[in-house]
């Protein structure tokens, strides 16, 4: 029975069930119990302290219950034979590294009230297969889980913004990576060495790629960009070998619904980095922009593509605006029809109403 206050623990101590007044496991408690196979955590456990469970390498399962809200750093990391871990709702943080190599560790569930996960806490875990998680969480650290060499799909939650640096490096065998709409940073070598990752597509919400953010994921074929970016980092494409295009799903489906743009798609043409095939923006020798010794410092060849986008949106908005006049301008001829007296011989012409033109040119004007 662990009761807590500096009890010493016997390094050969093969199974421990906690007393129902302990609230925190002490720094170090089981730290190299190589032999600890069963552990049987109380109800009312607050806090598991920093390295508490390090290297028990002969522990196969572990339940957190409802009331633990912290998972401090290093608690189960190197706990190398640990394949069933059991994380409860009303857990707030899990720490740096805290389960570090753990690398029998097949699936993990973040539970919804957990807000951060610490810098490399599932790091080299080289047998995880299966990664939920849920809304709530808002940040995941650097390293998070870098060389997790079997996730092969992750979905990441609305409520994240940014990812840190380095967080899914490594992971070779992922294949789909969903992000959801909110996000707004990839921190730098995100998913660098991802090299089973064959397309992606980025949200709307995003601004910024960092630096060598996908390099090295030698069979990324397409990426879906969007007009919000601002900045893409120094090499963020390189060395992806098998890129063939940059699209741009947003603008391609406006692009798509106006009229009148034939002339248009002649003059987007007519640019130099971006084109329109088959209804789908891309942009033009994209690899050697972002992927070959082409690629400029500071993301100054994202600025000229970004120019580009800039002058065929403004395109967009113009044919936009018109066809919304059009529509504004039946909408009033309708409502007049409708006042007119049924009886009455209508000269439906006669209550056709117009947008005036100074008012039409004034707003064309000023969104060309």
């Amino acid at each position: 029975m662990y009761t807590g206050r500096g009890q010493r623990v016997p390094k050969d101590v093969v199974s421990v069930r906690f007393h129902p007044s302990v609230t925190e496991v002490e720094n170090g408690a089981f730290n190299d119990c190589t032999k600890l196979q069963k552990v049987v955590l109380n109800d009312g456990l607050v806090k598991i302290k920093f390295s508490a469970f390090t290297r028990c390498r002969s522990l196969q399962s572990i339940t957190l219950p409802s009331t633990v809200i912290n998972i401090e750093h290093s608690t189960f990391g190197c706990c190398s034979s640990l394949e069933e871990v059991m994380l409860n709702v009303g857990l707030k943080e899990i720490g740096d590294s805290a389960f570090l190599s753990c690398t029998s560790l097949q699936s993990i569930t973040i539970p919804s009230t957990v807000l951060e996960i610490g810098e490399g806490a599932f790091a080299y875990c080289r047998s995880l297969r299966e990664l939920v998680l849920n809304d709530g969480l808002k940040m995941i650290q650097e390293e998070a889980f870098r060389g997790c060499e079997s996730l092969q799909s992750i979905t990441l939650p609305s409520t994240i913004t940014e990812i840190g640096m380095s967080t899914f490096q490594d992971c070779r065998n992922l294949r789909v990576v969903e992000l959801r709409e909110g996000l707004q940073k990839i921190g730098d070598r995100v998913f660098f060495n991802c090299d089973s990752l064959q397309s992606i597509t980025l949200p709307s919400t995003l601004t910024e790629i960092g630096n060598a953010t996908f390099g090295v994921c030698s069979i990324l074929r397409q990426v879906g960009l969007h007009e919000g970016i601002q900045t893409i980092g120094t090499m963020a494409f390189r060395g992806c070998s098998s890129l063939e295009r940059f699209t741009f799903p947003t603008i391609s489906t406006r692009l798509n619904n106006v009229l009148e743009m034939e002339t248009e798609l002649i003059r987007i043409r007519q640019l130099n980095e971006i084109d329109a095939i088959r209804g789908d923006m891309i942009v033009r020798n994209g690899t050697e922009l972002f992927v070959s010794g082409a690629v400029l410092r500071g993301g100054s060849s994202w600025n000229t593509i970004k120019a580009s986008l800039d002058q065929i949106l403004s395109w967009i908005r113009y044919h936009e605006i018109k066809e919304e006049t059009t529509l504004f301008e039946l909408a009033l001829w309708k409502t007049k029809l409708d006042q007119a007296d049924e009886a009455t011989d209508i000269n439906r012409e006669a209550y056709r109403i117009e947008v005036p033109g100074p008012v039409k040119d004034a707003i064309l004007q000023y969104l060309w």
